[in-house]
């Protein structure tokens, strides 16, 4: 990895697997990053196959859900805490943490339709659904899971915003993306 061109940075107190990403190059940082949510995914799958292997897909998705209803939040909320964004900002400040989730460092996504009131998020190429499409699987019905995390993620940054699946697997969906979600804001 090569080394900051500026002076190196010595934070107090902090273990060395931070106290080493102080003096990496941006473009080392960003490789980082995007390693990092790839093993985030994997693990994510691993522990899916795990529970589904153990006690079947119906029992795995709902064990999925659940996780994600809380990890959403928490996502949510630090990913807020990052880039300074209060809650109740609405539309635009959901459409800016959109762009900060790990998912975003993997998948390709676009916020279309955008207004102060609506706006359309979709997938455009998911990692794992591309993935089982290139060996030969059918789409993952994630539909389910998408419902509690996507909600929760735009009810944590602003409780007006409701949420509708437009389309999701199992649902039909066209080439152009994998699932897409309309968020609207509603009167309190």
């Amino acid at each position: 990895m090569s080394e900051c061109s500026t002076a190196t940075v010595n934070p107090p107190a902090l273990d060395e697997g931070v106290q080493l990403l102080y003096n990496l190059s941006k473009e080392d940082l960003v490789k980082i990053i995007v390693d990092d949510a790839k093993n985030w995914l994997a693990h994510d799958g691993l522990w899916f196959q795990a529970i589904e292997k153990a006690h079947g897909m119906d029992a795995a998705i709902e064990a999925d859900i659940e996780a994600w209803r809380r990890f959403t939040v928490i996502e949510a909320k630090r990913i807020m805490a990052r880039i300074g964004i209060e809650p109740g900002g609405g539309i635009a400040a959901l459409v800016e943490c959109l762009k900060h989730r790990l998912y975003a460092r993997l998948n390709l996504q676009e916020a279309i339709e955008v207004t102060e009131q609506r706006a359309v998020f979709r997938m455009v190429d998911c990692r794992v659904q591309s993935a089982r499409k290139r060996n030969g699987l059918p789409d993952f019905p994630c539909k389910p899971v998408g419902m509690v995390e996507y909600s929760e993620f735009a009810r944590t940054i602003d409780p007006r915003i409701e949420t509708r699946c437009v389309a999701c697997p199992p649902d039909a969906h066209p080439d152009e993306f994998w699932c897409a979600w309309e968020f609207f804001l509603t009167e309190e």
